[in-house]
């Protein structure tokens, strides 16, 4: 029964990860499929950083599609 107090809180942790998981695109070839295109550092007016490419480049898309 002790091992129990020792199991539940890993598994707790585990669930967590699991569910801080980010859909956002992690690379430049998921950016490019999410109709993005790599900038560096920030992303100009019509556009949002939905996600990284990199260190210093952000993926960038439209606000409104």
């Amino acid at each position: 029964m002790r091992i129990l107090y020792l199991l539940f809180p890993l598994l707790l942790l585990f669930v967590q990860g699991a569910a801080g998981s980010s859909l956002a695109p992690g690379n430049k070839r998921e950016c490019v499929r999410a109709n993005g295109f790599c900038g560096f550092l920030k992303c100009s007016f019509p556009y949002v950083i939905n996600g990284r490419c990199s260190r210093f480049y952000f993926c960038c898309r439209k606000i409104w599609g």
